[in-house]
């Protein structure tokens, strides 16, 4: 065997030394490759499953907090109408109690003075169809009017609502059923009613007197026979 079969044989030997060798580590770093592909498909796998579950408890949660503040806002709501619809009836209540005190009031007032200890004196009829005439120690009745004062005979006026209350404590006659027949001026700050009963069982005639800031004082009744507007 010369020389340079033996040389060639050596360098076959070694390339095919380095090509197993190549080979080898090519197989190793594809095999670590494999394994980290591996560890990152599991693990980051892992936290991308765990992330949706995360996100989806997290959002349930916020729903819940929502849900839990809007009812508590709407509860919230609901007390304050309710606070606010108390109070209303309340006030309502209240100036209902406060009106139906004026006029119990006022009731008592009017009751009163037509008791039997306002004080009467007969006097002398003075015409055919007086069958008794009397005088009494009657109040005012009491006035809202302010100021100067000039007689108002319309129907509805304050005049004539408050000499209509006049007229009921002196005679005792019922508001619901009293007629007015006639109300007439009766001289200076003086006015004469003429009024019964639905019946006119009980007709009466009344004189008042202006006070001053007082209202209208009945100062004496005359019981008729029947209904008389003209003397």
């Amino acid at each position: 065997m010369n020389d340079f079969d033996r040389h060639s044989r050596v360098d076959k030997f070694e390339k095919r030394r380095k090509n197993t060798k190549s080979i080898s580590v090519l197989m190793i770093a594809g095999s670590l490759l494999v394994v980290v592909l591996l560890g990152i498909w599991i693990f980051g796998g892992g936290d991308d499953e765990e992330a949706p579950e995360t996100q989806q408890t997290t959002e349930e949660n916020n729903s819940t907090n929502e849900t839990d503040n809007n009812e508590t806002t709407e509860s919230d709501e609901q007390n304050t109408d309710s606070n606010d619809s108390n109070s209303s009836d309340s006030e309502e209540q209240g100036t209902d109690e406060n009106n139906q005190e004026e006029t119990n009031t006022d009731t008592e007032e009017n009751e009163s003075q037509s008791s039997d200890d306002v004080q009467t004196e007969q006097v002398e009829p003075t015409g055919e169809n007086v069958s008794e005439a009397y005088t009494g120690n009657w109040e005012p009745i009491g006035t809202e009017q302010e100021g100067p004062h000039t007689t108002n005979y319309d129907d509805g006026s304050q005049d004539r609502q408050e000499i209509s209350r006049a007229v009921e404590v002196a005679t005792g006659l019922d508001a619901d059923t009293m007629t007015t027949h006639w109300v007439g001026n009766g001289g200076d700050q003086k006015v004469e009613a003429t009024v019964s009963n639905e019946a006119q069982t009980e007709i009466y005639r009344v004189y008042l007197s202006w006070v001053e800031n007082e209202g209208w004082q009945p100062t004496k009744v005359e019981v008729l026979n029947e209904v008389q507007v003209n003397r």
